[in-house]
C-alpha cells in the first residue's frame, strides 16, 4: 500500500468517524454530562472498533457475505440492543422535557444531574459504549468498502497490522478531540439547554437503526 492510498483511507475514516450515527450520539450526550465519562466511552467504542477492523483487515469479515445467516443473527441482536437504547432515550428526553417547563424562564437554573446518577459508573459507560459499537455490523461493511480498493489481497502481518492501529488511533484522537470540544463550560451550557430535544433526536437515531437492523436481520434469515 503506498503512503497516498494509506493517507486515503485515514482521510475516508475521519470522515466516517464524523458522521451522525449512534456513536456519535452516544459520546456527544456523554460529553455534555462529565468529560470523564466521554473519554470512558471513547475507550469501549475504540475497543468495540478493533473486532471490526480486525475482522475486516484479516478477510474473516467476508464470513458475514458468505454466510448471511451469521450476519442476520447479529443484526436481530444488535437490532434489538439499539431499538432498547432509543426506547431509553426517548423516555428519558420525555421526563426531562417535563422538567424543564419548571426552569423555562431562566435557563441557566436548571440543575446539572450529577454525571454518576445519570449516566452511571466509567465502567458501565466503557461497556455500554462497547455495546454500541459492537451492536452495530454496518460498522464492518463500511471498512470493507474503503479498505478493499486500497489494500492488496494478500497484505503482510507488518502492513495488516499498521493499518489497524493507523484506524483505531485516529479514531480515538478524532472521537476524544469532539468530546474535549463539548465538554468545555460553554458548548456544554448551551448543549445542556437543549439537553432533551438532543436526547429526543438521539433516540430517534438509535431507534431508526436498530429497527432497520431487525428489519435487514429477519429478511435476511427468512429471505
Amino acid at each position: 500500500m503506498e503512503w497516498t492510498a494509506f493517507g486515503t483511507l485515514i482521510l475516508l475514516n475521519l470522515v466516517g468517524s464524523l458522521s451522525p450515527g449512534p456513536d456519535t450520539f452516544f459520546l456527544l450526550r456523554l460529553a455534555t454530562r462529565s468529560r470523564a465519562h466521554a473519554i470512558a466511552g471513547v475507550a469501549g467504542i475504540v475497543t468495540g472498533l478493533t473486532v471490526w477492523v480486525t475482522l475486516t483487515v484479516v478477510g474473516a469479515a467476508a464470513l458475514l457475505t458468505t454466510y448471511p445467516s451469521i450476519l442476520g443473527i447479529i443484526q436481530l441482536v444488535g437490532g434489538t440492543y439499539l431499538s432498547f437504547i432509543g426506547y431509553k432515550l426517548l423516555r428519558s428526553a420525555s421526563r426531562e422535557l417535563i422538567d424543564a417547563r419548571q426552569f423555562r424562564f431562566n435557563a441557566d437554573a436548571r440543575p446539572i444531574p450529577d454525571a454518576v446518577e445519570a449516566l452511571g459508573t466509567r465502567t458501565q459507560v466503557y461497556r455500554q459504549g462497547l455495546a454500541t459499537n459492537l451492536s452495530n455490523p454496518k460498522v464492518v461493511m463500511y471498512f470493507a468498502a474503503i479498505l478493499a480498493p486500497l489494500m492488496p489481497a494478500h497484505p503482510s502481518p507488518v502492513l495488516a497490522f499498521s493499518i489497524i492501529v493507523a484506524i483505531l488511533v485516529q479514531t480515538f484522537v478524532t472521537f476524544s478531540a469532539v468530546c474535549l470540544i463539548v465538554s468545555t463550560e460553554r458548548v456544554r451550557k448551551a448543549m445542556l439547554r437543549a439537553g432533551p430535544w438532543f436526547d429526543l433526536l438521539a433516540g430517534v437515531v438509535f431507534l431508526v437503526v436498530g429497527v432497520t437492523l431487525l428489519y435487514e436481520g429477519l429478511t435476511g434469515l427468512l429471505g
